[in-house]
């Protein structure tokens, strides 16, 4: 069964209206009993798959202990991220897997779903109607 998601308007551009693709997807803390919902953009052009960083906090990640600092360029410039050392638990829809993540230094970015070992876990088809379409 697939899994699928609108994308979520942005409002009107130069060229006209703007489209994201989004996935809700549900990460799970390996310390306590929480789930936390995150809307993120569903990325091809992200190596990695990065939350902003309060969401450290709300799984009980400590980027100081749990995970390694690394610089990372992309089309903002560099900027500090964090790599957790051990995979955390991810749901998108009914697909369940455990997934490499990492937090960024601020707050000010987008959550992003990037490729490495998530979303080429999976077959995805972005349609012409707007949505997003995951399937195993």
């Amino acid at each position: 069964m697939d899994v699928i998601f609108p994308f979520e308007c942005e409002g009107k551009g130069l060229f006209g209206q703007i489209y994201r693709p989004v996935a809700k997807v549900t990460f799970t803390s390996s310390v306590i009993d929480k789930s936390v919902d995150v809307w993120m953009v569903v990325d091809t052009g992200a190596d990695y798959s990065i939350l902003p960083r309060h969401f450290a906090e709300k799984l009980r990640v400590s980027l100081e202990s749990d995970c390694i600092k690394e610089k990372t360029f992309g089309v903002g410039g560099s900027s500090n991220i964090y790599f957790c050392k051990s995979k955390i638990k991810a749901k998108i829809g009914f697909f369940e897997k455990a997934v490499p993540l990492a937090f960024f230094d601020h707050n000010e970015v987008p959550a992003l779903l990037g490729r490495l070992g998530f979303l080429e876990t999976f077959d995805v088809e972005f349609l012409k109607k707007h949505i997003v379409v995951f399937k195993e």
